[in-house]
């Protein structure tokens, strides 16, 4: 027996009954074995005191090496035989010599699931008896991996030149000058495969060398030859697998296929490659395919991996990376169970990132700490003064048993885990299969093992402020990071995944912002706190979606991450945009460049009025060289008003009643400004009225000065013309109605038309005479005799919202005069009473609301406020003309001034007035659909309680219930109830 056994290092006895059963297995395969010969040598290996040690320790602790045992009997007793260094030989060459000219797929995925086997159980043995050091064990599978993947890769090409596809430039040996690389990315590259590894690869072609002479184009066969190449290692048949594989490290995964041409890999490279891609490539190394063609891509790659000079912005990434993975010092106590050796605390991924970064940073000046292995890339940044030598030999001593127990785990099953088990009877199973007494004295081992990684890594970050929010914020590899996607949804993220999908691609350049280096360099170190400012808002995952719009329309993201950099109130700011006002954030996201503004004094000024913004638009329009810049320009303009108005909201720095005021200013100066512009164009072909004069009349919310951000323009234009058979004095005369009639038509348009600036506003005309039926214009005469005659009651409370916006001539005089006339004119009380009050009570039957959230139609809310406003106002009006206002507040202020009106009811609808009025204000600009408390994130609540100027959400909710019910108390005693008794009094059909 050549097979060398360090009792020393051999597990601790395992489960008895498992032994048992493992003998027992191999003991019928002899007795049932066909060749007399081997089933004798399977008795003497049983039967060898030292052979049998190694057996039982096989049986003892894995399921899957007994069942392999069994299954090689043959191989397992040439391996005890002629030692391993010699039985892996022998079978690297059998393989070799069985696949030279295979020709049928299925025979050699067999043949390559065998040797698998053969080596696994081999690399197993050799690994618990002591004779092979860690780097044996891990060269052993790495051969394999090569040898499979070259075998797979030569027999695709054979294929492919059989088939009349391509023309080899050697036949006779595939793989020489074939246009084709495989690379061996990560541990496969580095030859420090684990024992259940999957393998990283990735695969390239050059078009210059390739002889293509198939149907289809170049980049489809190589992407099915890869295809099958996968096949051929990673799918599970009746033999088992060869290697789980993985094509993900390739330039961005998401968005090229699957093989990639050189050509487009070194754009990318060259172009696009990030820091943790230039990590990734320490390790990469051709194990297949094109050798020449292979060897010259590593060397142009050399100057991307290995800077000769490294600014300091560069080496700020490379550390911000090794930030956003959550470091702890060590001493704090580390739970062995349910550990993840690999990913965890103190695991081996954090041994091998305090290598690769200091190799990022050293290796472009030092050539002699470029080693692609962990361990040897330790010892030289320690020989070169950059790693503490202690500390790089206790790393080595930590790696070394963190690698060995990582195989050990993967031995039981051949799962591909290095999550230590929660179970206390498993974690004994393990403890002894690493060769300790019990579990204390393993978990004691480990955990000093852990905590001395951890505290050399967490070393890393002594100079450089923590990046990350509690957890790993790691947006490097080709997929996300498990603990990533965690930290995310512990943000308050509910599509984790996707946030950190979207982010690798901004890593991959994938947007125009980040495609220089020193914007992904930017974004790094800005994502844990643009994530923390996003998770903060009303819905973390629509301000993500909607950050990520704003990036996606940034011409260059340099400029805006700088500013973001500088300025970290803003960042906080724009997060706030993106998730509570979804309309500030579109507007945003199509003009970047008002960030710059935002920064400007002038911006958090209180809003100008009327004169100074119409003023401003008048000189912004100056600039306009035809109509429809003049359009875009309105837009612009009010558009960039609105924003900071809403802004100036969401924050708290403005009143809602100002804010409510400052909209509707902004309204009006875009309607006084931009109506002579479309009367010059409109004129243009059709001239004007001689004598003809126009106004328009702003109803509702706009005639109130109460608009919010999303207020439709409730208008009636009103024309006066002496003589209505006149017609226009343009080359294209019209009738003077016909005339006022497509003006007003082209006013409409002007406001509502779509541009590459969006829209201005919607319009409402269903408030002029007769409605929808009516004339879009309405001469004052016939405006004048439908007040008098045909106006219903609900006509006139709108009425007493109206003003004159924008007027040429006097008809705004004469319409003003006309208003004022008709709504101080004496009324029937009861009459006036029932009809408001059955209005009122038609529109609660159609219009329900379902919470107290809905506070426009809410009993008690703003509908019923303004109906007791209007009432008052036409109950009254003929004896006290001074209490008309178009604003609610302002009119009940009057009527309670003019004693018609208690202080007491007008004190109780002025507040309820203006908490609705806040509500409405946020709403409309932070979401599209209707408000659940249930349900609304926290930031969206925090942003009402702000505005409404309250203590916390419960005493929002509360005052919010107790305003209702006062404002419907005061509304239904002064007009529900009487008018319900005059309708009881004159009956039901007395009209």
């Amino acid at each position: 027996m050549k097979f060398p056994i360090d009792e020393r290092v051999l597990p601790a006895a395992g489960d008895p009954a498992r032994q048992a059963l493992g003998f027992e297995r191999w003991e019928e395969a002899a007795a049932q074995c066909d060749d007399p010969t081997l089933a004798a040598r399977m008795r003497a290996l049983s039967g060898d005191l030292k052979a049998a040690t190694l057996l039982g320790a096989l049986f003892a602790h894995s399921p899957f090496l007994t069942h392999c045992a069994a299954f090689e009997p043959a191989f397992l007793c040439d391996a005890v035989e002629t030692g391993p260094d010699q039985a892996l030989a022998d079978l690297m060459e059998s393989v070799k010599a069985q696949l030279a000219d295979e020709t049928d797929q299925a025979r050699l995925m067999t043949a390559l699931r065998t040797a698998k086997r053969r080596v696994a159980l081999l690399a197993a043995a050799a690994d618990i008896s002591g004779a092979w050091p860690l780097e044996m064990v891990t060269g052993a599978l790495s051969d394999l991996a090569e040898l499979a993947c070259r075998q797979g890769l030569a027999f695709l090409l054979r294929r492919e030149a059989q088939r009349g596809n391509l023309v080899l430039a050697h036949p006779e040996d595939p793989e020489k000058d074939c246009g084709v690389i495989v690379l061996g990315m990560g541990k496969f590259g580095a030859r420090e495969l684990n024992y259940s590894s999957d393998i990283d690869i990735i695969v390239f072609y050059d078009h210059e060398k390739l002889d293509y002479r198939g149907r289809k184009s170049l980049p489809e066969c190589m992407i099915a030859l890869t295809k099958d190449l996968v096949k051929i290692l990673d799918e599970r048949t009746v033999d088992g697998y060869v290697f789980r594989t993985d094509l993900r490290l390739r330039p961005d995964p998401g968005a090229t296929p699957v093989a990639v041409s050189l050509v487009a890999a070194e754009s990318y490279y060259e172009g696009f490659g990030q820091n943790w891609e230039r990590a990734a490539m320490i390790k990469a190394r051709p194990v297949a395919g094109d050798a020449a063609a292979g060897a010259a891509f590593i060397r142009f790659l050399r100057p991307f991996i290995w800077r000769k000079s490294l600014d300091f912005a560069a080496i700020q990434d490379i550390h911000s990376i090794k930030r956003q993975i959550n470091a702890h010092r060590g001493g704090r106590a580390i739970a062995v169970a349910g550990h993840n050796i690999k990913l965890g605390r103190g695991g081996i991924r954090e041994i091998e990132f305090f290598a690769q970064t200091q190799q990022l940073i050293w290796g472009g000046r030092q050539p002699e700490v470029r080693s692609s292995r962990t361990l040897d890339a330790l010892h030289a940044l320690a020989a070169a003064g950059h790693v503490d030598a202690h500390a790089a030999t206790e790393l080595e001593e930590a790696y070394r048993f963190l690698r060995q127990l990582e195989h050990r785990l993967q031995m039981i099953d051949d799962k591909q885990t290095q999550t230590l088990p929660d179970s206390p009877e498993r974690l004994a199973e393990i403890a002894g299969f690493c060769g300790f007494d019990g579990i204390d004295a393993f978990a004691a081992g480990l955990t000093r093992r852990l905590q001395t990684v951890e505290t050399h890594y967490a070393g890393l970050f002594e100079e450089a402020p923590a990046l990350s929010v509690g957890g790993n914020l790691v947006f490097t590899g080709g997929e996300n990071d498990p603990e990533t996607v965690g930290t995310i949804t512990g943000m308050g993220f509910a599509n984790a995944d996707s946030v950190c999908s979207t982010i690798r691609g901004w890593h991959h350049g994938r947007i125009r912002a980040t495609r220089s280096t020193r914007a992904r360099e930017l974004l790094t170190e800005l994502t844990p706190t643009l994530l923390s400012a996003l998770a903060a808002t009303a819905s973390p995952d629509d301000a993500f979606m909607r950050f990520d719009e704003f990036l996606s329309r940034l011409p260059a993201g340099v400029p805006v991450f700088s500013l973001f950099y500088s300025n970290p109130s803003l960042l906080d700011l724009v997060a706030e945009l993106m998730g509570n006002a979804p309309k500030l954030a579109q507007h945003l996201a199509h003009r970047p460049n008002l960030l710059d503004s935002v920064l400007t004094p002038a911006f958090s000024e209180p809003p100008p009025p009327f004169e100074a913004l119409a003023a401003d638009l008048e000189k912004a329009l100056a600039e306009a060289t035809d109509y429809q810049e003049v359009l875009d320009i309105s837009r612009r303009w009010a558009a960039d008003r609105k924003f900071q108005v809403g802004v100036q909201t969401l924050r708290a720095m403005l009143a809602p009643e100002k804010a409510a005021r400052a909209f509707a200013d902004i309204a009006d100066a875009v309607l006084d400004r931009l109506c002579p512009w479309v009367e010059a164009e409109f004129a243009r072909a059709h001239g004007h009225v001689p004598n003809g004069s126009w106004c328009i009349l702003a109803l509702g919310k706009m005639g109130g000065h109460e608009m919010t951000a999303t207020s439709d323009m409730d208008l009636i234009l009103v024309y006066d013309c002496p003589d209505p058979a006149t017609e226009s004095d343009g080359t294209r005369p019209l009738a003077a109605p016909v005339w006022f009639a497509r003006l007003t038509q082209r006013i409409v348009n002007a406001l509502t038309a779509q541009t590459g600036e969006g829209t201005l506003y919607e319009v409402d005309m269903r408030l002029r005479p007769s409605g929808n039926s009516g004339p879009i214009a309405a001469s004052i005469e016939a405006f004048e005799r439908y007040q008098a005659d045909s106006a219903w009651t609900w006509e006139h409370m709108a009425l007493t919202r109206a003003r004159v916006v924008t007027a040429k001539g006097d008809v705004g005089a004469k319409v003003e005069d006309l208003i004022g006339r008709t709504l101080g004119r004496a009324r029937d009380p009861d009459r006036l009473v029932m009809d408001v009050a059955e209005m009122r009570e038609r529109m609660a039957r159609e219009h329900k609301a379902a919470s107290h959230w809905e506070v426009k139609h809410l009993r008690g809310g703003l509908v019923d406020i303004e109906f007791t406003a209007q009432y008052l106002q036409l109950r009254h009006g003929a004896t006290h003309p001074g209490i008309f206002g178009t604003n609610t507040k302002d009119a009940l202020d009057r009527a309670a001034a003019a004693g018609l009106l208690a202080d007491a009811d007008r004190d109780c609808l002025v507040e309820a007035w203006r908490l609705w009025s806040a509500v409405q204000l946020v709403l409309r600009q932070t979401i599209a659909g209707n408000f659940d408390e249930k349900t609304a994130p926290s930031g969206l609540k925090d942003v009402l309680v702000r505005t409404t100027g309250l203590v916390d959400f419960k005493t929002l909710v509360d005052r919010m219930d107790d305003c209702a019910q006062a404002a419907l108390e005061v509304f239904d005693r002064l007009v529900g109830q009487p008018g319900r008794l005059v309708r009881e009094r004159i009956g039901p059909d007395e009209t």
